[in-house]
């Protein structure tokens, strides 16, 4: 299927021609015998490029997850070597993280747009033609401008691969994501991790550039969608509950649409703020309570779902979006571009207060 989709012999070319190499970890998850097969047998990576390839039941007893946190040594790996790509996957090889030269990391939002962006490097799209794209909710907005400025139908979606699939039997979606580092295409009706690990290499390929430089090329043409995740994971249920029954009821008050929150020498402004409720537009069903939704006038968005609250433990995730046209914008770290908006969202939820936990689990 992968030889039909993709150009096999321009990435082959690619790979020979010299560049740095490419670095992929499998995690020891399913995806690993693929990864020798494809990427080593028929494109010629070298056999030392495929780390972690052997599937084992406990993963090597680490935590199979494609993020800067879990996937840690693949970071340190290419920060020290002398890589052009590197790309991990979780244990069912559906889901990735791409990383540039010295670890340059690509969020699974700018992934997915430049994907969009470039989509017509990948014959399997040239031949099928290119639908409509879309994203979860809590996924940075990024596709949306590509969507836009290509003239394709866009969709908003809860969080759930089923409402993505809905679109694609319907005919109306080539290409879709979401923030968890899952990246798919109608070619099947899931998230495939090696296939978009495979459209990357397509796109370097035909675009000889770096994958530094084709993000800052993208963000000239689209501007930059900044983007952070913060997880609080095994958060006692009850003050979970508790904050995200207090949000919502702030959020709803039709007082809070106006109000300004500033930290440092940022003030943002409330535009809307809502429980995301999505309409299927194939089947006409509802999905309310889809997530807290703060929007500013400026675009910027803050984000919290709730899930697991049972007597494990809850996980609390917070997402924030915020965009920005100046190019003098776009080389700055994530982290700080986001921090106040990081600080005003912790501020409104009261989550340290409620919750007692003053630093997330994991920050993507």
């Amino acid at each position: 299927m992968m030889k039909e989709i993709f150009d096999f012999e321009s990435i082959k070319g690619f790979l020979a021609s010299g560049k740095p190499g490419l670095l992929i970890n499998s995690m020891h998850g399913v995806v690993g015998p693929y990864v020798k097969r494809i990427l080593c047998e028929e494109l010629g990576m070298p056999e030392s490029s495929a780390v972690n390839c052997i599937p084992l039941e406990d993963f090597g007893g680490h935590h199979p997850d494609p993020n800067l946190t879990y996937a840690i040594d693949l970071v340190n790996a290419m920060k020290d070597g002398d890589y052009i790509l590197g790309a991990a996957f979780d244990g069912d090889g559906d889901r990735n993280m791409i990383l540039g030269h010295k670890a340059f990391f690509v969020t699974p939002s700018d992934s997915l747009a430049v994907i969009a962006a470039n989509i017509d490097v990948i014959p399997y799209f040239r031949k099928t033609g290119v639908k409509g794209f879309s994203r979860s909710m809590p996924t940075a907005g990024a596709v949306d401008r590509v969507a836009a400025k290509t003239g394709r139908e866009f969709f908003e979606v809860p969080t759930g691969w089923k409402f993505f699939g809905n679109l694609m039997d319907a005919g109306r979606l080539s290409l879709c994501g979401e923030e968890s580092f899952g990246t798919g295409s109608d070619h099947i009706r899931e998230k495939d991790g090696l296939w978009a690990c495979l459209a990357w290499l397509s796109i370097l390929a035909a675009r000889k550039m770096t994958v530094e430089e084709i993000l800052k090329d993208h963000w000239l043409m689209f501007g930059r969608n900044f983007f952070t995740r913060y997880d609080y994971e095994n958060v006692d249920s009850a003050p979970a509950n508790q904050m995200m029954n207090n949000l919502e009821k702030a959020i709803l008050d039709p007082s809070f649409a106006g109000c300004l929150f500033s930290h440092a020498n940022k003030t943002y402004k409330v535009a809307k703020a809502d429980n995301f409720e999505y309409t299927d537009p194939i089947d006409g069903s509802i999905s309310k309570k889809q997530g807290l939704r703060i929007i500013f006038e400026d675009g910027s968005r803050v984000v919290f779902r709730l899930s697991g609250t049972g007597s494990s433990g809850a996980t609390i995730r917070l997402y924030i979006d915020s965009y920005e046209a100046e190019e003098a914008m776009h080389s700055l770290n994530a982290q700080d571009v986001l921090k106040p908006l990081v600080e005003i969202a912790l501020k409104i939820s009261q989550l340290r207060e409620l919750t007692g936990r003053q630093e997330p689990t994991v920050i993507t």
